[in-house]
């Protein structure tokens, strides 16, 4: 177990380190540095508890990869995942809303945190339609499928895969629930969020060409099939992951650095996560795992969907993934007790 989270607990105290010194260096009180500690600390456990599914889902898609494409997920990924998500993504945020240029958003961030932070959040619903329209489609295209051959919540799981041959079905119901909110938004949000949510929706399916395409070998040299389009999809999830965690941290803190170091702590140890899934198979020997990773997933989805009309709290959202998984593992650690006894 050492093994796969040896990095993580090494990043863990040099991450811890530097909050401290970040806390001491804007407040030179020793308070001021147990306070970033501690925030430090609570963003990291909210990264992994928010992301959790997303280290199963990752797991499901890398066993499939190409061996080298793995390893640049699981090397480059971790680059893109901490500097380009926690770092540079809000700071585009910003850089967007505010109409100012990259370093003085940096000066910003620096200079005035809470004016930094209070953009971001001006920015929740665009974003909210975003990760919630991806997500949902990923979510619906795991359960709406006929080759899906293991069911965990039997009746309703079994009446989806039924739908399967009706094509279109997962874009149209995603399509439904983005009118519906857009006809419920106040008139001054709901044009941002129409825009943000089709563009997720574009963004998955353009994914979803990009990938088959590239898999096919019909752009890419045969050592890259099965590789970059699944590369892709992956960081593009990975993102949609990110929404969540990034926009709750700014109700911790609205210091970019911190967020930065609290959320790539856990960053770290969901891919870490991941990589012990892929080689200790644990997706084959629990098996009603991965549906309880998507279920988690369209919760996700619904949950970034209802925080454009009312605020829900990152506990919750992280209790009903976290929750649902492990109802999930409880329920295949049962099948595979009958199976034995049987």
């Amino acid at each position: 177990m050492i093994h796969y989270f040896r990095w993580p607990l090494i990043w863990t105290v040099l991450g811890l380190a530097l909050a401290a010194w970040l806390g001491w260096s804007y407040s030179g009180t020793l308070g001021g540095a147990l306070s970033f500690l501690f925030i430090a600390g609570v963003l990291a456990v909210l990264e992994i508890s928010l992301s959790f599914d997303n280290a199963i889902v990752n797991a499901n898609k890398l066993k499939t990869m190409d061996p080298l494409w793995q390893r640049r997920f699981l090397t480059w990924g971790i680059v893109i995942a901490v500097f380009g998500m926690r770092v540079l993504f809000p700071l585009l945020i910003v850089v967007i809303a505010a109409h100012i240029g990259p370093f003085e958003a940096i000066d910003l961030a620096v200079s005035k945190p809470a004016e930094y932070a209070r953009i971001i959040a001006g920015a929740h619903v665009s974003i909210a339609g975003f990760g919630g329209a991806f997500l949902m489609m990923v979510a619906l295209t795991y359960f709406i499928d006929e080759g899906k051959d293991v069911d965990w919540i039997k009746a309703l799981e079994r009446r989806l895969r039924a739908c399967a041959s009706v094509r279109g079905l997962e874009v149209a119901f995603v399509l439904a629930i983005v009118m519906v909110f857009t006809a419920v938004l106040p008139a001054h949000e709901s044009h941002s969020f129409l825009f943000a949510s089709v563009a997720g929706l574009v963004t998955f399916l353009g994914v979803e060409v990009l990938g088959q395409i590239l898999d096919r070998g019909v752009l890419m040299k045969e050592a890259a099939r099965g590789g970059f389009g699944a590369f892709l999809y992956l960081e593009v999830l990975d993102a949609s992951f990110s929404f969540d965690g990034v926009i709750g941290a700014f109700a911790l803190t609205p210091n970019l650095f911190l967020i930065a170091i609290g959320l790539g702590i856990g960053a770290f140890y969901v891919r870490a996560m991941t990589i012990m899934l892929v080689e200790r198979n644990t997706l084959a020997e629990f098996r009603f795992l991965e549906n309880g990773a998507f279920w988690s997933i369209l919760i996700l989805s619904v949950v970034m969907f209802v925080q454009t009309l009312q605020p829900v709290h990152e506990l919750i959202t992280g209790l009903l993934g976290a929750g649902l998984i492990l109802f999930a593992l409880i329920s295949s650690i049962r099948f595979n007790r009958k199976n034995r006894c049987s």
